[in-house]
């Protein structure tokens, strides 16, 4: 860190710079707290009623419909975030489960060669980036998590052309990865 003589500044700006800084500290932190807002939200109770679901944790991204009559609220944290949330709703307009989505163990149930564009939505959300392979002609869906909960990761989703999961690959994140990082 580097530090500043006290002559840096003029007579004036170095007088104000501390009040300014204690003005500026509340802004500062709230807006540094915001992005946590999510993750300190409690979610309601199973079985709250869909107004309620809604009146806590705000208006969802995304509603996904089940064919069961239900639907999955898509609580987002991506492009930058590691979390994801889905709300699921039953079909009598109540919350049924609550969870964070993007988990080694969740990714881990995707059926390749099954799976469609819409599974994967209900299930994750939105991904984080999108991109192309072009040797196989495959549309990517990336998202951002922490493999067991530990390492910056990406999960990336191929779909072919009629939109089914053919292959799913993990990798470091490059947005906190050093070697990715211009020099």
């Amino acid at each position: 860190m580097t530090h500043l003589p006290d002559k840096a500044l003029p007579g004036p700006a170095r007088r104000a710079a501390p009040a300014l800084a204690a003005r500026c500290l509340p802004l500062l932190l709230a807006l540094a707290l915001g992005g946590c807002a999510q993750l300190l939200r409690q979610p309601p109770p199973a079985g709250a009623p869909l107004a309620e679901v809604q009146a806590k944790l705000g208006t969802p991204r995304a509603a996904y419909p089940l064919p069961n009559g239900g639907q999955v609220l898509e609580y987002a944290g991506q492009p930058m975030g590691q979390f994801q949330h889905m709300a699921t709703i039953g079909a009598d307009g109540r919350l049924v489960s609550y969870e964070q989505v993007l988990t080694s163990e969740k990714f881990a149930t995707v059926k390749i060669g099954r799976w469609t564009k819409d599974d994967i939505l209900r299930t994750f959300g939105h991904p984080a980036e999108t991109s192309r392979v072009a040797f196989h002609n495959y549309e990517v869906w990336s998202y951002r998590y922490k493999e067991s909960g530990v390492w910056n990761s990406m999960m990336h989703v191929h779909f072919d052309q009629q939109g089914i999961v053919q292959q799913m690959i993990n990798g470091p994140d490059p947005m906190y990865d050093d070697r990715f990082r211009f020099r």
